[in-house]
C-alpha cells in the first residue's frame, strides 16, 4: 500500500468512527435526558416559579414542544444540530455554541498547561526510575506515584489552596482574573498567578499514569536482548539510555498521554469548581445542577469530540512515527 492509499484509508476509517461515535453519544445524551427528574420549565423559570401560574407552565411546555414523542422532539434537535444550531443556554441566555467557544478557550489555558507538564514530569520520574531500579530514588519514586494515584483531585485542590492561598498567601484563591476588573486591563501576570494553582492541581495528579507507565515499560526494555548485547559492547550511561531506551519508550508514554484527555477533562471540572475558575468544567456543574440541557447536551457532545481528537492524535504520531504500523495495516 503506498503512501497517499494509507491516509486515504486513515482518515476515511477514523472520519466514520467519529460519525458513529457521535450518533451514539447523540442518542444516549438523548434518552438521558428524557429520563431526567428535571424539569426543564422549572430550571428556566428557577427563583420566580411561584409567580408564574399552571397555563403558562403549559405554554411554555408547548412552546418548546415538551408534550411532543420522544422521537420527534430528538428528530427535531438532531435536524438543529446538523445545521449548527446546539440551542440557547437557559443559564446564560445565549446560544450554546457561543458560550462552549467562549468556557473552552479558559478551559484550554488550562489543560494545556497541566497536560504539557503531567507529560513531561511524568516521563522523566519514570526513566529516572527506571534506570535507578531498587535504589531510593526508585521507591521515593514509586511511592509519590502510588500515593498520588489513590488522591482525589478536589482533595489535593482544597490543600493546596489552603497552604498556598490562606496560610502563605502566595497565589489568589479562585478565578481567572482579579475580581472587579475589566478583562481587557488583565495582564498576563495576572492570568498566569490565577492559573497556577488549578493547573499545578491538574498536573500533579497527571504525573503519576505516566511515570510509571514509562518505569514498567524501561524496565522490560532494559531486560530485552538487544539492551544486553549494548551492554556487552561496552555502551553505558545517557547515550546508551537514548539510543536504546528512549526510543522504545516515548512512543508509549505519548499514546497514554493522548488517551489522558478524559481524565483531564473530568478533573479540570473538579478544579474549575474549586478554584472557580470560569471554563467548561464549571459551567458543565452549572448546567447540571440548574437543569440547562441545550448546554449539557452541547457540553457533552463536545467533551465526547475532545476525547476523540486526543485518540486520534496519538494513532497519527503513531503512524507518522513508527513505520511498522504501516506495515501491519496494509
Amino acid at each position: 500500500m503506498n503512501h497517499y492509499a494509507f491516509w486515504s484509508r486513515f482518515i476515511a476509517g477514523r472520519a466514520a468512527r467519529l460519525v458513529v461515535l457521535l450518533a451514539a453519544v447523540s442518542v444516549f445524551l438523548f434518552w438521558l435526558v428524557c429520563h431526567s427528574p428535571i424539569d426543564p420549565v422549572q430550571a428556566y423559570v428557577g427563583a420566580d416559579m411561584l409567580r408564574v401560574s399552571p397555563e403558562q407552565r403549559q405554554q411554555i411546555a408547548a412552546r418548546w414542544g415538551l408534550y411532543d414523542p420522544p422521537p420527534v422532539r430528538f428528530a427535531r434537535w438532531a435536524g438543529a444540530l446538523l445545521q449548527g444550531d446546539l440551542g440557547t443556554s437557559l443559564i446564560f441566555r445565549r446560544p450554546v455554541a457561543e458560550v462552549i467557544k467562549e468556557r473552552f478557550l479558559a478551559s484550554l489555558a488550562l489543560m494545556g498547561t497541566a497536560w504539557l507538564i503531567s507529560g513531561l514530569l511524568g516521563f522523566g520520574l519514570g526513566v529516572w526510575a527506571g534506570y535507578r531500579r531498587g535504589s531510593a530514588v526508585d521507591r521515593a519514586v514509586k511511592w509519590y506515584c502510588l500515593t498520588l494515584a489513590a488522591t482525589p483531585a478536589f482533595w489535593l485542590g482544597l490543600l493546596l489552596m489552603m497552604v498556598f492561598s490562606v496560610w502563605l498567601q502566595l497565589t489568589p484563591i479562585g478565578l481567572a482574573a482579579p475580581p472587579g476588573q475589566l478583562a481587557a486591563q488583565v495582564t498576563f501576570g495576572q492570568r498566569l498567578h490565577h492559573l497556577l494553582l488549578p493547573a499545578l492541581t491538574l498536573s500533579i495528579v497527571g504525573v503519576a499514569n505516566i511515570a510509571l507507565h514509562t518505569r514498567q515499560k524501561l524496565l522490560e526494555v532494559m531486560e530485552s536482548d538487544y539492551w544486553l548485547f549494548a551492554l556487552a559492547r561496552g555502551e553505558r550511561g545517557f547515550a546508551l539510555l537514548r539510543r536504546h531506551g528512549l526510543r522504545n519508550i516515548a512512543l508509549p508514554a505519548i499514546s497514554l498521554q493522548f488517551a489522558q484527555f478524559s481524565e483531564l477533562f473530568g478533573g479540570s471540572i473538579l478544579a474549575e469548581q474549586i478554584f472557580s475558575y470560569p471554563g467548561l468544567g464549571q459551567a458543565t456543574v452549572q448546567a447540571g445542577l440548574r437543569g440547562d440541557v441545550p448546554l449539557l447536551l452541547g457540553i457533552a457532545l463536545f467533551s465526547a469530540l475532545f476525547v476523540y481528537a486526543g485518540n486520534l492524535a496519538a494513532d497519527i504520531i503513531y503512524a507518522l512515527v513508527d513505520p511498522r504500523l504501516k506495515a501491519v495495516r496494509a
